[in-house]
């Protein structure tokens, strides 16, 4: 039931965040939609990270390139999504108060997507992998482990199998 609390208050967060970029956008007294161009990088801010976690073995302690790469990588995606919307105001294409707006939605998005990785980054059995549906990240490994439930339907065979994208697989 943790985790459930943990999706939950991460989902509102990212809400919260979501707002304020929104009421820096539309409100009557700004009206300018170029704030919108940060969803880039909230999107982008996540991807080195994840990638390092594929590609390296966490079984080694020390720090390694690809990691320092990937977290170099998104501080510098972190802070250009800080800096646009102050660039944004001192050339006067939004308001101050729309850029306050904008950056206290980015201390609180980037909160929620920090918290994410530290409540679901770790390897264990409580992970966000849990929800992940596809063969990225986990989900085959996910849903072999839960297929003993599930008989399939085709042939009326006992094997347990799974129905993945509209084909059946067998474990």
């Amino acid at each position: 039931m943790a985790g459930i609390k943990a999706l939950i208050s991460l989902s509102f967060g990212g809400a919260i965040g979501l707002m304020f970029l929104m009421l820096g956008c539309a409100l009557p007294v700004y009206d300018k939609y170029w704030p919108l161009f940060l969803l880039f990088f909230y999107i982008l801010s996540p991807i080195p990270y994840c990638i390092s976690r594929r590609v390296i073995d966490d079984t080694d302690s020390a720090s390694n390139a690809c990691k320092e790469l990937a977290i170099f990588l998104t501080t510098g995606i972190v802070i250009s999504a800080f800096g646009l919307p102050v660039v944004f105001a001192r050339a006067e294409v939004i308001a101050w108060g729309a850029c306050a707006l904008v950056l206290t939605g980015n201390i609180v998005i980037f909160g929620t997507i920090l918290g994410f990785f530290l409540v679901f980054g770790s390897n264990d059995d409580f992970s966000w992998q849990q929800w992940s549906k596809s063969s990225c990240l986990g989900g085959v490994k996910y849903f072999r482990k839960r297929a003993r439930w599930v008989l399939s339907e085709a042939g009326g065979q006992s094997r347990p199998a799974l129905r993945i994208m509209g084909r059946w697989t067998r474990f």
